[in-house]
C-alpha cells in the first residue's frame, strides 16, 4: 500500500505536515502504508510560510497510489488551472481506495472532476466559494466523509481527518496507537469569542459538540 501526499508551491505547511505525521506514525506503530511526498517537479518546493520541502517523487515517476491527500493553501489558486497537476490527481484518483483533501485542496479535487455531486468541506474562509461551484453539498464540519472521498476544514483540521481515516480503514486500535504515540489529545478550550461572533465562523466552531463526520 502506498499513500501519496501532494505538494506544490505555496502549499500551506500544516495542511500536509499534520496528516504526514499521523500517516507516518501509523506506518511506524501500526503497520500503515508507505508514504511518499509527490510534486510536479524534482527539487525543493517552497511552501506558504517559507518552509522548503524535498519531494520523494515527481508525477512522472510516482507509482500507482492506493491513497492520495491533496492539501490546500494560497497555491491552490494557481494549481486549479495547472493541467498537469489536475491530470495527475484525476488519473491517480481512478485507482485510489480513498482520496483526501485538506482546506482548499477541495478546489483541486473539484477541478480534477472528483468532487461533483459529493458532500465536502473546506477552510471557513472559502465555504461560500465552494458553495458557489453549485454541484457540491457543503457541510460545515471539521471533516466530512462521502464514500471514498474525505475532506477537512482548514489547516489543523487535516490532523483530525487523518486520524479518523486511519480508524475507518485500519480500526480504532490502530488509530489509538497513532493517537497515543503522537500524543494528539487536542484541548477543547475555545479562546476569546471569535468562534461565536465572526460572521463567517463555521458551524463546527460555534458548536463544539460536532465531533463526527457527515456520511
Amino acid at each position: 500500500m502506498t499513500f501519496g501526499v501532494l505538494i506544490f508551491p505555496n502549499v500551506e505547511e500544516l495542511d500536509f505536515v499534520g496528516p504526514w505525521e499521523m500517516l507516518t506514525m501509523w506506518q511506524q506503530v501500526a503497520g500503515g502504508p508507505k508514504c511518499l511526498v509527490v510534486s510536479e517537479h524534482a527539487g525543493p518546493v517552497t511552501c506558504a510560510k517559507g518552509l522548503s520541502v524535498n519531494p520523494h517523487v515527481t508525477f512522472e515517476d510516482c507509482p500507482p497510489l492506493d491513497y492520495l491527500l491533496v492539501p490546500g493553501g494560497q497555491g491552490t489558486r494557481v494549481e486549479v488551472t495547472n493541467a498537469k497537476l489536475l491530470e495527475f490527481v484525476a488519473a491517480q484518483g481512478k485507482g485510489c481506495q480513498a482520496i483526501l483533501s485538506v482546506c482548499t485542496g477541495s478546489f483541486v479535487l473539484h477541478a480534477a472532476g472528483l468532487l461533483a455531486g459529493k458532500k465536502a468541506t473546506t477552510h471557513w474562509g472559502s465555504l461560500e466559494r465552494l458553495r458557489a461551484l453549485g454541484n457540491v453539498t457543503v457541510i460545515e464540519e471539521r471533516f466530512v466523509q462521502d464514500e471514498n472521498l474525505w475532506s477537512s476544514a482548514g489547516v489543523s483540521a487535516g490532523i483530525d481527518m487523518t486520524l479518523a481515516f486511519i480508524s475507518a480503514v485500519a480500526g480504532e486500535e490502530s488509530a489509538s496507537k497513532v493517537q497515543l504515540a503522537s500524543e494528539y489529545y487536542p484541548s477543547t478550550k475555545r479562546y476569546g469569542s471569535l468562534h461565536n461572533t465572526h460572521p463567517a465562523a463555521p458551524a463546527y466552531a460555534r458548536d463544539a459538540s460536532q465531533e463526527t463526520p457527515s456520511k
